[in-house]
């Protein structure tokens, strides 16, 4: 679950959230994208990239008003 404060969703929070998500992205599935943009030659980082953002939907907000 990610805690939010309602009044503070600035860019530096929205970072945080990608770069957190980044992390948990990497650490679950980092072999697999590796393998996977080799094979298709793709950027590793910007698939990386890509999956984190999708990677925020699948977690739990909650938002402190």
């Amino acid at each position: 679950m990610v805690y939010l404060n309602y009044t503070n969703l600035d860019d530096e929070t929205q970072e945080r959230l990608v770069s957190v998500s980044k992390k948990d992205v990497e650490h679950k599935f980092g072999n697999e994208l590796k393998r996977y943009a080799k094979e298709h030659h793709l950027e590793y980082y910007t698939l990386l990239e890509e999956e984190a953002i999708r990677n925020l939907y699948s977690y739990e907000y909650v938002f402190n008003i």
